[in-house]
Formats: C-alpha cells, sequence, structure tokens
C-alpha cells in the first residue's frame, strides 16, 4: 500500500463518527439482531456473535490490517473461539469500509466453506449498499442459523455461551 493509499484509508476511519453507526444499526435493529440470535440459537449448537465497528483503530488502518485479520483478532478478543463445542462464528462488520467478514471456529469451519459464508457476506454487502442495513443484517442472521441448524441441530438444552446482543464499537 503506497503513502497516498494509506493517507485515504486512515482518513476514512478517523472521519468516521459515531452517529452514522447509530443510524444504520438503531436500537431497534440491534434488539431485532439480539432476537434473531437468540431464537437461532434454540435450533443450532451454535453460537452466534455480530461485532459491528464504525472504523478501524487509526493504528491499524494505518498499517494496512485488513478486514479479516481484524475479525479474527475479534474473533479472539471476544473468546468467540471459547466454545465448548467450538462452534463459534462471528460476524463481523466494519462501516468505514463496508466489508463484512464470517469467522468460524474449527469444529463448523471443516462443515461449512469459505464461499458459503462470502455468499452470506454479499447478502450483507448488497443490502448496505442499498441502505437496507436492518433486514440485509437479519437475512444474514437467518442464513447463519439455517447452515448451523443443518450442520448443528440442537440436541437438547443448553448454556447460552456468548452474549447474544450486538456489540459495536
Amino acid at each position: 500500500m503506497d503513502i497516498g493509499q494509506r493517507i485515504r484509508r486512515a482518513w476514512r476511519h478517523l472521519s468516521s463518527r459515531r452517529g452514522e453507526a447509530e443510524r444504520a444499526f438503531p436500537e431497534t435493529t440491534l434488539g431485532a439482531i439480539a432476537q434473531a440470535i437468540t431464537d437461532g440459537e434454540q435450533t443450532h449448537r451454535g453460537e452466534v456473535r455480530l461485532i459491528v465497528e464504525k472504523s478501524l483503530p487509526f493504528e491499524e488502518a494505518w498499517h494496512g490490517v485488513s478486514n479479516r485479520e481484524r475479525a479474527l483478532a475479534l474473533f479472539a478478543d471476544y473468546g468467540v473461539w471459547d466454545t465448548e463445542e467450538n462452534c463459534g462464528v462471528l460476524i463481523y462488520i466494519n462501516l468505514a469500509e463496508h466489508k463484512v467478514d464470517i469467522v468460524a471456529d474449527r469444529g463448523i469451519d471443516r462443515r461449512i466453506d469459505s464461499a458459503t459464508w462470502q455468499a452470506v457476506c454479499r447478502t450483507m454487502t448488497d443490502g448496505f449498499r442499498q441502505g437496507r442495513f436492518h433486514e440485509a443484517t437479519l437475512d444474514a442472521v437467518e442464513q447463519v442459523n439455517g447452515l448451523l441448524r443443518q450442520h448443528f441441530p440442537a440436541s437438547g438444552s443448553r448454556a447460552n455461551e456468548l452474549p447474544d446482543r450486538p456489540l459495536v464499537l
């Protein structure tokens, strides 16, 4: 990445405002996402975590940290990897770059290929381009729930290991 690209990228992240995240993901949307995650987790053994980040920290944007690298770091930082059956899924949304990444724990990653996850990400990014943050995110959460239902169906009651409420950074 040349210096001009670094400056433009860093500026895009620095100039992102919290209000933009709140408009894209208002309280009603966050509540609906949390409910969709809660409802879905009743039908499968997976644990779904959604993190929305308005922008990368300046140093990470400047040093060219990719969306995938940031998603992997948050996957670790928020313990999505630390579920009993290794079936945590992180949906990471970077609003400044309008990018989405999904990181699945090793138990899930063995059964669901990256092309399938990319299709779920496209559901969101296509909807985001149209300003449909609420609907696109709920559609993607339902797709994730459907994949987990197919590969990790519920087998009785279990503890909820990760918060269902989306985290906005």
